[in-house]
């Protein structure tokens, strides 16, 4: 039996893969984030598959589930909101049920960042403007940072920063970001994108405070910031430009 460790999206049913649908078809057991991920994902597991939502749970609790629905010969289907490779706690799941002698896969989804730059109709690396994308949070309650890690630092680069985990601190990133970047930089937040609340501010780190504030945002928020979000000003990519005419 294995434990499906799967890209639920950012949050719209239609988001998910195709391999994704099918591990979810076929695994009596669904443990999900119920802060992110609503009934429309959902309906793609069986009618009487056991749900659990583990937005209250911790590790160990989470941990428990998986390793009793593989002790009875279950498949298990780990929803993951966005991608797991970000952010999904997965490393300390997979390294717990190594431990347990639990089999473990991953599927991928599309990140939330992804699914925001593509409703705003941006890509996040310009020519000659952002060839960069940094995938980074703040800290403040959450574990630390490693040592050289720094908004200050990434923010000096000019690449474009995508920010997690951090929309409660955003007056703390204006502040921290404004002087590398210049007051009018381009700023995108999504909030619930593609779900039925979605929400999409856009702005400049002068006014983007002022926007989340407005509207109550506390979770459930990703953060974009650089030039490249704003720019029509940039010379042609070089791989297509170069080609000569069919």
């Amino acid at each position: 039996m294995t434990v499906h460790f799967i890209g639920a999206g950012p949050g719209a049913a239609d988001l998910l893969t195709l391999r994704a649908v099918r591990l979810l078809e076929q695994s009596p057991v669904c443990l999900y984030a119920g802060t992110y991920l609503d009934d429309a994902v959902l309906a793609h597991c069986p009618p009487d598959a056991e749900l659990i939502d583990t937005q209250h749970l911790n590790l160990d609790a989470i941990t428990e589930h998986l390793v009793a629905a593989d002790s009875r010969g279950a498949d298990v289907a780990r929803l993951c909101s966005g991608d797991p490779s970000v952010y999904s706690a997965i490393a300390e799941q997979t390294r717990r049920l190594d431990q347990a002698g639990v089999d473990w896969d991953v599927t991928p989804g599309v990140p939330a960042y992804a699914a925001t730059a593509a409703l705003v109709g941006r890509e996040l690396t310009v020519p000659e403007v952002a060839q960069s994308v940094v995938l980074t949070r703040v800290q403040k309650d959450s574990t630390k940072m490693p040592a050289g890690e720094s908004l200050e630092a990434y923010a000096a680069t000019g690449a474009t920063l995508v920010l997690h985990l951090a929309i409660r601190h955003i007056d703390t990133i204006v502040e921290r970001l404004t002087p590398h970047y210049g007051a009018d930089c381009p700023v995108v937040i999504g909030s619930q994108v593609s779900q039925p609340a979605e929400l999409v501010l856009r702005g400049t780190l002068a006014d983007i405070a002022g926007q989340v504030h407005e509207h109550g945002l506390r979770q459930a928020a990703v953060i974009l910031v650089g030039p490249a979000l704003g720019t029509g000003d940039f010379v042609e990519s070089h791989l297509y430009s170069s080609r000569p005419p069919a």
